[in-house]
């Protein structure tokens, strides 16, 4: 099957994933995987690999699913685990507590959502958005004991403030694509100047909104207002006395220094060995386990060495239902990308192409739900768009920068269950999927609306 048949069993197949979830409560693995395993078959993607004539692969069903699994699994599988054992780390030593308190002092105490939300914007801008949740939820968790903020609010927050970022503001890889198969790639000043001005309307309707659904929804990890809450200064004597500032901070910046040294390296294009070395320590993977390691000197200085082993348990406990969710909904992704809707999709963008400005918006948003991944939405529609871009009516260095912000805006529009974000979010904030869709879908989309009005306004300003 292909064309707007297959586009509408698409839509149909991700109402049924939804349904199954929250109505009939399967479990998001099974339900992700059983509507991935069908929507292939209807696709027409052949069950077995198959050998063209002119020597060329195409991949069967069975091993789309498993490089969707493992594509997941070695993309951010280890980084989910490394993140979460630093956060497990830094509860158990009060170096949590710490880096909530600190942030406290830096904003008062009647601002942690915002606290949150900015804080997680200027991460996510080396960092990408899923790094930066697992990063910053131990403070998160920290700030909702220290503030009784609503737990809701503040994953909201900070989720919205590491989303903007990760799809308007370079180093991240999917803003500097768009921008390089844009034309615009030796004027990433003023790409990353641009998305910071665009950042501003999506930053105000993702604090709004986590304001807002904070009152509306609850996540498990939430006290009950019937329950004996301890105070802060009973969780202190608990752990006697906390980690000095720089020992807490130290797990959490280091990563976010090393990945953002990396990022400059490569935007200036530095080579030799120190810039490999710079490279090979500014991944993902081997940022976060240099921030396991201060971690874990934190807790030796806090005399607790001893309870290592059992930390890591029950870190692989917790963070195993967040890998075999997130590594299903790549498996979904994976599936959109081998049928022909991505083609297709392609193939008739000139009809959306009156559109203006709405049109790069329109179809990154198509992709990005379709596929789940913001990067490939980003890269993919600045391919189909970069030839339309006279049509289009935009020429200047500002305009063509305007357009990649567009895509950037529907990049983000929206976070669902083919997402892996959506997973760490709607999992590290201790909520099931039913509420993910109140939540993070739902603000991603009003984030991409308030994002796109703005770039509208820019764009008749500097038309």
């Amino acid at each position: 099957m292909t064309g707007l048949p297959l586009i509408l069993v698409f839509v149909l197949a991700i109402v049924l994933m939804i349904v199954m979830i929250s109505k009939f409560k399967i479990h998001p693995f099974i339900s992700i995987m059983l509507i991935s395993l069908v929507l292939g078959v209807i696709a027409g993607i052949p069950l077995v690999d198959q050998a063209q004539a002119d020597g060329t692969k195409i991949s069967g069903l069975a091993s789309v699913i498993g490089a969707g699994f493992s594509g997941t699994f070695s993309s951010i599988g280890i980084v989910i685990i490394l993140g979460a054992l630093i956060g497990s780390i830094l509860e158990v030593t009060g170096a949590a507590l710490k880096l909530a308190d600190m942030v406290i002092k830096l904003v008062g105490q009647k601002n942690p959502v915002l606290a949150m939300e900015l804080m997680g914007w200027v991460v996510s801008i080396p960092v990408f958005c899923d790094s930066g949740f697992v990063i910053l939820n131990p403070i998160r968790k920290a700030l909702v004991q220290r503030t009784r903020e609503s737990s809701v609010s503040m994953t909201v927050g900070l989720a919205s403030g590491l989303y903007i970022a990760h799809v308007f503001i370079p180093p991240t890889p999917g803003p500097i694509a768009a921008a390089s198969t844009l034309g615009i790639g030796d004027n990433l000043l003023l790409v990353m100047g641009l998305g910071a001005v665009c950042s501003i309307f999506p930053l105000i309707a993702g604090f709004a909104y986590a304001k807002y659904i904070g009152k509306k929804v609850k996540a498990d990890d939430e006290a009950d207002s019937s329950e004996i809450v301890k105070t802060y200064e009973e969780l202190i004597q608990e752990y006697g006395k906390l980690p000095n500032g720089f020992s807490s901070l130290a797990p959490i910046i280091v990563p976010i220094i090393l990945m953002a040294l990396a990022s400059i390296f490569a935007m200036a294009k530095v080579e030799g060995g120190v810039a490999s070395l710079v490279a090979f320590l500014g991944t993902p993977i081997i940022a976060l386990a240099v921030g396991t390691v201060c971690a874990a000197i934190q807790l030796k200085g806090a005399g607790k060495m001893g309870e290592f082993y059992d930390i890591c348990n029950e870190t692989l406990k917790t963070v195993g239902p967040i890998l075999f969710v997130t590594a299903a909904g790549g498996v979904l992704g994976k599936v959109i990308a081998a049928s022909d809707m991505v083609n297709y999709i392609s193939s008739h963008a000139e009809v959306l192409s009156t559109m203006g400005i709405f049109f790069p918006f329109l179809l990154s948003a198509i992709l990005k739900s379709a596929q789940g991944s913001s990067t490939v939405a980003l890269t993919t529609t600045a391919g189909i768009v970069a030839p339309l871009l006279p049509v289009l009516g935009f020429t200047s260095a500002i305009q063509v920068t305007l357009v990649c912000m567009a895509i950037g805006a529907g990049a983000m529009t929206v976070s669902h269950a083919n997402d892996s974000y959506f997973w760490v979010v709607t999992n590290l904030g201790a909520m099931s999927p039913d509420r993910g869709y109140k939540t993070q879908t739902m603000n991603t989309l009003v984030m991409g609306i308030a994002a796109i009005i703005e770039i509208a306004i820019l764009s008749f300003i500097f038309h």
